[in-house]
């Protein structure tokens, strides 16, 4: 075959693949089988691989996926790719119209599905897929080319050789997170939670075989510059978007006009979204007209043509099969309900928290009530309420325990507060609990004695007390022949618990459980009181005055260091060699790092938020969970919160990764 046939024979075979692809994922037809398929892309494959000359980045044989990156790149929208405000009931779409009316126009809207996934650009050239990009912070993402490549559904070729940018959402159906969980169950992985975290994990891959072999899908939304195109109205961006072959959602996308409209569109979508193939987690209402769109104009993070309903938690029913109870490494009881297995938001609930006993009466539940369950934020189980309708008369009533369930203690309700306390403090339960406390990561962060090996080696009688794990040298060889361990694993664990010794005391102190002492209450008492004696010898008053230290920690505090068994247990780990100093005042110093105060938003791709958190406090700054006045910088992720809008707001100073990321680099 000649070269002129053979790149002839090329271009057709891409033409039908082209075809049958758009015509199968798109257009949910199928024109070719199976088999004709498979040949097809064969033959193509087997020619490319003759004729490299031939080849080309977006050759339908490149959805396969097998491409693989050492890191992903930053990407700056032209354009930036703001969120939308959200709504949460009618009253404030009413709100919303009234507002567009109030500006003199005469509004029609297009309704569409608030997909649960990620929001990607896409950038064609000549009608040629160059890139594509995540959204990141609205003005910088990350180019995400390779992944996005292999999703059937997204055009690598579009019908007219235009330069043009579209936008719309990744997700992952409900069928093809069901079909990996299968898989991933079977080979004892770990599940995948939800469509929306699957689908962003995903995309995340840096081998693209990987997420090829994830089924992502997308829907095509928006045309950020429709006027370059002699577009009037969104519903013609959509219908012109479509004509290029992308996948834009027809059958939910609708145009109405007025309130009444709308929300009849909310109701029925709300009444038909269980039986979507994918999540939904809203409405999304835009005004029509373009020239409607640029006459109402943007705020500084949102444009005010458009709003985002977002639907109520999903709630479902299940019956609370029983009542258990819990005991913490401060001795608190919480009550748990134990709840017949059931999905919400694509995770598997079978066990909520009912945090103490007054939560437990004042929602009456009883063993064997029918009860309503959520994800509050999507995340977090909470038994809603019981169904009273749904009572039968063989429910039993909730009974708070008098003894501790594990060592059988008479429980102590502390004066003006809720829960329950087991004061025993040999507690093997609190023992053990606190003993995980101690090695965790934010605490003497030793590598090697989670949770499952702390509790066999509790059981075993190697660890009884905080001691006791600075003695696990003398128990090496038994360490050695039990199961999952080796000579290896062994001297790691036996390294990882000698260098906890050097820590500096903000570790030890909140490390040592003490109620209420969170990681960065621990370093701002060890900043005054600079080591171990100065607690030691504090008065209340010492504790009380102390900016942040309220009268209850002052007393947990005074409380702890005046204790006969916590000095004997201060005094033993101080023979054992650990260090009793705050180290701080020999911290290094970085001149935007020091003496500044920090909030981290979003998803680091580099590193977790705590490591960062971490370094930034080694060098002299401080870190904190909400954005105020006093805070000096926000350093933002992908996909950040509400943090990253209030720091707008309060125009404080932003950082992206690449920024962050570079200060890191040269530490």
């Amino acid at each position: 075959m000649k070269n002129n046939e053979v790149e002839q024979r090329i271009l057709e075979l891409r033409k039908i693949l082209n075809k049958a692809n758009y015509e199968y994922y798109v257009l949910d037809q199928s024109t070719l089988t199976d088999q004709e398929f498979d040949k097809y892309l064969r033959e193509l494959e087997n020619l490319e691989k003759a004729y490299p000359e031939f080849d080309s980045p977006n050759s339908p044989t490149k959805k396969v996926g097998g491409q693989v990156i050492d890191r992903f790149q930053k990407v700056k929208h032209q354009i930036p790719m703001l969120s939308l405000p959200d709504v949460f009931d009618i009253s404030e779409i009413e709100a919303f119209h009234e507002r567009v009316l109030k500006e003199g126009i005469k509004p029609t809207y297009v309704c569409e599905y608030k997909i649960d996934g990620l929001s990607v650009s896409l950038h064609y050239e000549k009608g040629e897929l160059i890139f594509a990009a995540t959204r990141g912070d609205g003005v910088i993402g990350e180019d995400i080319t390779h992944n996005v490549k292999t999703i059937k559904s997204v055009p690598l070729t579009i019908n007219e050789p235009i330069d043009i940018e579209v936008r719309g959402e990744i997700y992952m159906p409900k069928k093809v997170l069901e079909d990996i969980n299968k898989k991933r169950e079977k080979e004892s992985l770990p599940l995948l939670q939800n469509v929306r975290n699957a689908a962003a994990g995903s995309i995340r891959q840096l081998d693209s075989k990987i997420a090829a072999e994830r089924k992502l899908d997308t829907w095509i939304y928006h045309l950020p510059n429709p006027e370059d195109y002699g577009i009037k109205t969104h519903e013609e961006a959509l219908n012109f978007m479509s004509k290029l072959g992308f996948k834009v959602n027809k059958e939910a996308n609708k145009v109405v006009s007025g309130l009444e409209e709308m929300e009849e569109y909310i109701q029925k979508t709300a009444e038909k979204r269980k039986s979507l193939p994918y999540e939904i987690d809203g409405i999304v209402i835009k005004v029509n007209s373009l020239e409607s769109q640029k006459k109402l104009g943007f705020t500084s993070k949102y444009p005010k043509w458009a709003v985002a309903y977002k639907f109520p938690a999903e709630e479902v029913l299940t019956t609370l099969k029983d009542i258990i109870f819990t005991v913490g490494r401060t001795g608190r009881i919480t009550p748990n309900a134990v709840l017949d297995p059931v999905i919400i938001m694509g995770s598997t609930v079978k066990r909520a928290t009912l945090h103490n006993e007054d939560y437990v009466l004042l929602k009456d539940l009883k063993i064997n009530d029918i009860v309503s369950i959520r994800k509050a934020g999507d995340v977090i189980p909470e038994v809603v309420e019981r169904k009273l309708e749904r009572r039968t008369g063989c429910e039993k009533p909730f009974q708070m325990i008098k003894n501790c369930p594990i060592c059988g203690s008479v429980l102590e309700k502390r004066k003006d507060q809720v829960d329950y306390y087991c004061m025993n403090p040999h507690c093997p339960a609190r023992k053990i609990e606190a003993l995980i406390h101690y090695c965790s990561r934010k605490a003497m962060n030793i590598d090697g004695l989670g949770d499952e090996i702390m509790e066999d080696l509790f059981n075993l009688g190697f660890v009884k007390t905080i001691p006791d794990i600075y003695a696990l040298y003398k128990h090496k060889q038994d360490l050695i022949e039990l199961e999952g361990f080796g000579n290896k694993s062994v001297d790691n664990l036996l390294s990882a618990i000698e260098d906890s010794k050097s820590n500096s005391l903000e570790r030890l102190l909140f490390g040592l459980g003490i109620s209420g002492i969170g990681d960065k209450t621990a370093l701002l008492l060890v900043k005054i009181f600079k080591n171990i004696d100065g607690f030691l010898n504090a008065s209340y008053e010492d504790f009380e005055c102390i900016y942040d230290i309220g009268p209850i920690l002052a007393q947990n505090l005074y409380d702890y260091f005046h204790n006969v068994e916590n000095i004997a247990l201060i005094e033993e780990l101080k023979s054992i060699g650990l260090n009793m100093n705050y180290l701080g005042e020999n911290e290094r110093h970085h001149d935007l790092i020091s003496g500044k105060r920090f909030v981290l938003t979003g998803t680091l791709s580099f590193t977790d938020r705590d490591s960062l958190s971490n370094l930034l406090i080694s060098y002299g700054g401080a870190t904190s969970s909400s954005v105020s006045k006093k805070t000096d910088v926000v350093i933002v992720g992908e996909n950040p919160g509400s943090k990253y809008d209030k720091a707008r707001e309060l125009n404080i100073e932003i950082w992206d990764e690449k920024k962050i990321k570079s200060i890191v680099d040269s530490l």
